[in-house]
């Protein structure tokens, strides 16, 4: 039996009967960080080492764990010898998200049933390196044979957004998503916020590396422009970024050296929040918590602040960079369970920099299916296929839908 087979992830017969109702069901893909020019340029992937690892830090950290030099990483060797570095690093990542992504998104995209390992990287390679060389493999065939309605790109305030333009006609909606920086917020950051909305723009995206009065009076004026503007806001709480100091210098921001970080955030979101919420200016919001403690934070921090009529309206962001897995997304789905209303939730997203990564909301689907199957199994909810049906329909793809209201 293939190792991604029907029943992958799938503990439970209720599980599976789930899965076949949203297994097919559209991607709504409201955070990534793929860059429009690709997509606007229907680019073409030279090779395996470019789709599969090319800017993914995910994957180069591993590959550093595993002792491998930066030269097989980032560095300046051959795109096969990087391949088969990675190829060598695979076997060792038992329990690790990273092996399921890779083998889902050989097995989904290339039909490639193997196990990736160094034996057998060299067929691998150029069974893929063949297949890249075909049209159906440019950025747009990716995008449609992933099933993906919408992107949410994530932009700096001042992106002239042309290739957004261009691909005003591509029938995945690719939209932009506000990233404003908040050591020093420029006069003008509302006109491009109209820019952007002119443009397609309904969201808005930030990275809360710390909290103090400075940041929270700058989150409370962008919050109230938002809700203005009818924006949902996601607020990303709690990295350490750019640890070592050496590879930050060679490779700059974002290539494999950030971790979670433990400050206290439950007094500065509550601040935040109220100010808004005072105003009756609070805008659709999500919060995600980089460090697990947080869950139960955030969970909590949701409730204070609903309002009718909008279902869910301040959201638990779903298992986010270092809870993206089996374990982190089972914590955030019972915290939210626990602590709010499950069945409002808003599902999945990449973040990710990679097109081939549209796997992750399938990997999503089969854990959520496999726990709300379990509950039920179990006892702790009707056996009602149809509402748990429902249920998994929703935070898979609906509630996404009724939430953006793209």
């Amino acid at each position: 039996m293939s190792f991604i087979n029907d029943s992958f992830m799938l503990k439970n017969e209720t599980a599976k009967k789930l899965f076949e109702h949203v297994k097919d069901l559209p991607i709504i893909d409201y955070h990534c960080h793929i860059p429009p020019q690709m997509i606007a340029e229907d680019y073409m992937f030279s090779d395996a080492y470019e789709l599969f690892l090319g800017g993914d830090h995910y994957k180069w950290r591993q590959m550093r764990s595993n002792g491998i030099d930066e030269e097989y990483i980032t560095g300046g060797a051959e795109p096969f010898e990087k391949w088969l570095y990675f190829a060598k690093t695979m076997p060792r990542l038992i329990g690790n998200p990273i092996y399921h992504w890779t083998h889902l998104e050989l097995k989904r995209y290339f039909d490639i049933d193997l196990i990736l390992n160094e034996k057998n990287a060299k067929e691998i390679w150029d069974a893929v390196n063949e297949k890249l060389k075909t049209p159906e493999f440019s950025v747009k065939n990716i995008i449609r044979k992933s099933n993906v309605e919408v992107i949410c790109t994530t932009d700096n305030p001042y992106d002239d957004l042309k290739y957004h333009k261009q691909l005003k006609g591509f029938e995945t909606k690719v939209i932009p998503a506000f990233r404003p920086d908040l050591d020093g917020l420029k006069p003008d950051i509302t006109e491009r916020m109209d820019y952007f909305h002119e443009n397609g723009c309904r969201l808005s995206d930030h990275a809360v590396d710390e909290i103090n009065d400075e940041i929270i009076d700058h989150l409370a004026f962008l919050g109230e422009e938002y809700a203005k503007r009818g924006w949902v806001w996601q607020l990303h709480i709690g990295a350490m970024r750019n640890n070592n100091t050496k590879m930050y210098e060679k490779l700059g921001a974002d290539t494999g050296f950030d971790s979670v970080n433990d400050f206290e955030i439950a007094k500065g979101i509550s601040k935040l929040l109220d100010t808004l919420d005072k105003k009756d200016v609070l805008p659709k919001t999500i919060l995600y918590c980089l460090n697990p403690k947080d869950n139960y934070v955030l969970g909590t921090m949701l409730g204070n602040f609903q309002k009718a009529p909008v279902r869910g309206k301040i959201q638990l962001g779903s298992g986010w960079w270092f809870n993206d897995n089996r374990d982190g997304m089972e914590a955030q789905l019972r915290a939210f369970a626990n602590l709010g209303c499950l069945g409002n939730f808003i599902g999945m997203l990449t973040d990710s920099r990679s097109f081939v990564s549209y796997t992750r909301h399938e990997y999503f689907r089969r854990i959520l299916c496999n726990l709300i199957g379990k509950w039920a199994e179990d006892g702790e909810y009707p056996m009602d296929l149809d509402a748990l049906k429902q249920i998994a329909e929703d935070i898979s793809y609906y509630n996404a839908k009724e939430y953006f209201d793209f």
